[in-house]
């Protein structure tokens, strides 16, 4: 039992080695997002080859066991009956699922990209049950008794009744006597963080687009996860107007309208004030585009709520610009010119999915 046992961890490392050996393929795949769950993940891994036996070819030929007679003639070719198609000659593929915790999942991604841990910025103290067992009280389970301090108290009791003999030093606690470990509870700091992804959904914003964005966030989300306690994630959408969605709703709305991104950039602004504190949050905006917006005008409007309102309580902005067929990427620059010494600020590219990993280690390779 403990030799399968043994086994089966060696074998799940050698997966676990697979995947960290191929996980640039992940990052740039929607395979692992649809099978996410709240703390783990099914990663297909169709490399690993499963244990099984391989028949040579009998070139010996005669006849094996079972019914007949020596030199009576076998069926011929060996056939049954009639199949539908041709024979192949070529063993199948395997494809076998593991699961591995998100957290597991972040751990390689940080080493694959060489990501440094983040420092908290906003901290909130918590009541928290955690710490040593520092106190006393009179009642508990006897897995927790206090031999000293039920003894002390015993003596005690018994020295003030009278009923102490030098001679004869005797001390029998009773039930009131017993005292027992108590876990205190005391204020812990605990960092928590708030993303919020923001998309344009305007009709040059295409199925491929919004996958590359899909992958990005997946991404993003599990190594923000690893760093903070607390996560919460916030789905904004935006063509001429914005608005908060759900998740779902977040990868799968398509609008037709027009693109003006300061609605976004106002609606993000309006929920950190009135949610999201930034001496509680870590803040983290995300923004992906194709590089559109209505006006040269709109976008002063976008630059200057951020240099005024919202990278003075965020930990870090980051835009993504997802190259498209009808997307001037004029954004981008427009950014990069105004705000592009700002260390608070950083923008990215992605032309196909392989740029995906460099825009992932460009939004969180600076730690903040």
């Amino acid at each position: 039992m403990f030799r399968i046992e043994a086994d089966r961890a060696r074998f799940r490392e050698i997966v676990r080695g697979r995947i960290r050996s191929d996980l640039k393929k992940y990052l740039s795949t929607a395979e692992l997002i649809a099978k996410h769950g709240e703390r783990a993940v099914s990663v297909p891994v169709p490399q690993i080859e499963l244990p099984h036996f391989q028949f040579g070819e009998n070139q010996k030929g005669g006849v094996g066991q079972g019914p007949g007679q020596k030199g009576e003639a076998l069926d011929e070719g060996g056939q049954g009956e009639e199949g539908v198609g041709a024979a192949g000659d070529s063993e199948g593929r395997h494809i076998l699922e593991v699961e591995v915790e998100l957290a597991e999942l972040a751990e390689m991604l940080g080493r694959e990209l060489e990501l440094p841990r983040i420092q908290p910025r906003g901290k909130r103290e918590i009541q928290s049950d955690g710490g040593r067992y520092s106190g006393i009280r009179n009642s508990g389970p006897d897995s927790l008794r206090h031999f000293r301090r039920t003894y002390r108290q015993a003596l005690k009791r018994t020295i003030a009744a009278g009923e102490w003999d030098p001679q004869h030093p005797r001390v029998v606690p009773e039930r009131d006597d017993f005292r027992f470990r108590a876990r205190r509870s005391q204020p812990v700091p605990d960092s928590s963080a708030v993303i919020f992804h923001m998309m344009d959904v305007s009709g040059s914003m295409g199925r491929e687009q919004k996958e590359i964005v899909r992958i990005e966030a997946f991404w993003i989300d599990t190594w923000l996860r690893s760093q903070y306690q607390n996560i919460e994630v916030v789905y904004i959408v935006h063509d001429a107007l914005a608005k908060q969605v759900d998740h779902d709703a977040f990868f799968h709305l398509r609008e037709s309208g027009g693109t003006k991104i300061s609605s976004a950039y106002e609606l993000c602004l309006k929920l950190i004030q009135e949610h999201f504190r930034p001496e509680d949050w870590n803040i983290y905006p995300f923004h992906y585009s194709d590089g559109d917006n209505w006006s040269a005008r709109d976008t002063e409007r976008c630059i200057t709520l951020l240099r005024d309102e919202i990278l003075p309580r965020v930990n870090q902005f980051c835009y993504g610009q997802v190259k498209s067929a009808y997307g001037s990427g004029q954004f981008k620059k427009d950014l990069d010119d105004a705000l592009g010494s700002d260390e608070r600020v950083v923008t990215s590219s992605v032309a196909e999915r392989g740029d995906i990993a460099q825009a992932i280690r460009a939004f969180l390779g600076k730690g903040r």
